[in-house]
């Protein structure tokens, strides 16, 4: 087991340990990870938001374990990650805007998994971490581009104050027991295996609906959308110059799309016309609603990292992944 503080990640570990590994952004992960050179993976998941079709791609024989467990019950998830070398925390809430009718879901599925996962560390002498952070932690600047030190952050919603709660224990834990930490505020991630976002609501409704598309808000609600297979590149190629300590790196294309152009889009790939939008008004789509976002991906982007997919070309590589995957097709990278 690596227990080096500046461990570099991909050339000093073999066996990794991936919370929510049978997720939407774990399992492309996952595949990642196994394609490494002697590289074991062991998902931790309790299938809560994860889907077991999700890793139905990785063949049979590779040394993949999958334990079913929820992050809440310390002692076993202790006990899962005896012998791993590093962690890839990515479980949490994965529906945002479920806040609004329960407070607390943020704290039990975010900032809680979180300290049992450090804990689990430190128990077990694992000193790398990777950590899915997101855009909320900055709350609302408007049109502002946003580097990685652009404080105060004021986040709007539970799901962004998790995500920055976390990001605040794993910087204590590096100090405090010499742990390495790298959080990652990736845009809208967008591709095969979505299970929320607003393509995957709009290829639903407008499978069940195809004359009518309710849209939230105004339309106006402008982001950076990314490929999945962009942002497991942006957390290897950070994983390639390790180093101690805690550092942050925003995720994100160069471009960006409205909500009403990605309505646009999905009525274009589903081969609709004449579709009436019913907008439900005002500048955000719920409460805690970030309606515009702007990243300064310069520090990520300095490390080699660069994204292939505009998030035009992110947003209909995934509309047709969860357009074939809603008609009975085969869900594959595009």
């Amino acid at each position: 087991m690596a227990d080096t503080p500046g461990l570099d990640l991909l050339d000093g570990a073999r066996r990794f340990f991936v919370t929510g590994g049978a997720g939407f952004i774990g399992s492309h992960l996952v595949e990642a990870l196994l394609r490494l050179p002697q590289a074991e993976v062991v998902v931790y998941d309790n299938f809560s938001s994860g889907r077991r079709w999700h890793l139905e791609t990785i063949p049979a024989g590779v040394p993949l374990t999958v334990v079913e467990r929820d992050l809440k019950d310390l002692d076993r998830l202790v006990a899962a990650m005896t012998g791993a070398d590093a962690v890839f925390h990515l479980a949490s809430n994965p529906d945002i805007a479920k806040a609004e009718t329960e407070p607390a879901i943020d704290f039990w599925e975010g900032t809680y998994l979180t300290q049992n996962v450090l804990e689990a560390m430190r128990r077990n002498r694992v000193r790398w971490i990777v950590y899915a952070s997101g855009s909320g932690v900055y709350g609302d600047r408007g049109d502002t581009e946003l580097a990685e030190d652009a404080g105060p952050f004021l986040p709007i919603s539970t799901y962004g104050a998790s995500k920055l709660a976390g990001e605040a224990l794993i910087g204590a834990y590096c100090h405090m027991f010499e742990l390495s930490g790298r959080a990652f505020r990736f845009a809208n991630v967008v591709g095969p295996r979505q299970t929320h976002g607003v393509v995957y609501d709009f290829v639903r409704r407008l499978l069940a609906e195809p004359t009518h598309l309710q849209i939230l808000g105004d339309g106006s609600q402008s982001k950076s959308y990314i490929h999945v297979d962009d942002i497991v590149q942006a957390m290897l190629t950070v994983g390639r110059r390790g180093s101690g300590g805690f550092d942050a790196f925003n995720v994100a294309t160069l471009d960006y799309q409205s909500v009403r152009e990605i309505a646009d889009l999905v009525i274009d790939r589903l081969r609709l016309s004449d579709v009436r939008y019913e907008f439900t008004g005002g500048a955000r789509g719920w409460k805690g609603d970030v309606p515009v976002v702007r990243f300064d991906t310069a520090k990520i982007r300095a490390l080699g990292w660069v994204s292939r997919y505009s998030s035009r070309e992110a947003l209909l590589h995934a509309a047709d992944a969860i357009i074939a995957h809603a008609r009975g097709g085969t869900l594959e990278h595009a």
